[in-house]
C-alpha cells in the first residue's frame, strides 16, 4: 500500500484518522465561514443569504426552482430570504421570457458588490491556505471533495462549473 506523511495508507484509515479529518472539516470550515460570517451579522444576514447571493451570481437569471435544487433547501425557507434581500434592493426578480410562472433572479449592483465582499474573504483565506499547502495538496484536496458528494450534488456541481467553460 503506498504510504502518506504521517505513516497513514491510502486504502486504510482508522477511526481515530477519520475523526481528526471530521474535526479537521469542521474546524476549516468555522474559518472559512468566519469573515463572510462577520459582514452578514452587520447587515442582519445569515449563510442562508449568502449561499443564494452566491449561487445566483455564478447563475444570472436562475430560477427559484433552479436554486431551491442547489441549495437543498424548503421553498418556505427560500422565500424568507428572497424577500429579505428583494425588499433590500439586493436582488432582483424578473418575469420569466418563456414561462410567465417563473421568476428568474438577478444580482442588482448592491447585490454584485455585496457578493463580492463576502467571496473575496473566503477565496483571501482559500488562495492562502492553497498557497501553504501546494498544488499536488489543491487537486487531491478537491479530488476528497468531490468523493464526499453525493451523486445528485455532483452533478449539481458539475453543471455549474460547465458554465465556466
Amino acid at each position: 500500500m503506498p504510504e502518506r506523511q504521517g505513516g497513514e495508507t491510502l486504502l486504510f484509515l482508522t477511526d481515530e484518522q477519520l475523526r481528526q479529518g471530521i474535526e479537521a472539516m469542521f474546524f476549516a470550515y468555522q474559518g472559512f465561514t468566519a469573515d463572510p460570517d462577520r459582514i452578514l451579522a452587520t447587515m442582519a444576514y445569515g449563510r442562508a443569504h449568502h449561499r443564494a447571493l452566491h449561487f445566483i451570481s455564478r447563475c444570472p437569471g436562475t430560477t427559484v426552482n433552479n436554486l431551491l435544487g442547489i441549495l437543498g433547501v424548503t421553498k418556505q425557507s427560500l422565500n424568507r430570504v428572497l424577500r429579505t434581500l428583494i425588499e433590500d434592493g439586493l436582488v432582483e426578480s424578473r418575469v420569466g421570457t418563456s414561462d410567465k410562472r417563473e421568476r428568474n433572479l438577478h444580482l442588482t449592483d448592491a447585490g454584485k458588490s455585496l457578493e463580492r465582499k463576502l467571496s473575496d474573504a473566503q477565496r483571501n483565506r482559500m488562495r492562502a491556505a492553497y498557497r501553504e499547502a501546494g498544488p499536488e495538496a489543491v487537486a487531491g484536496f478537491r479530488q476528497v471533495l468531490k468523493a464526499m458528494m453525493d451523486p445528485e450534488m455532483r452533478r449539481k456541481y458539475h453543471a455549474i462549473r460547465e458554465k465556466d467553460t
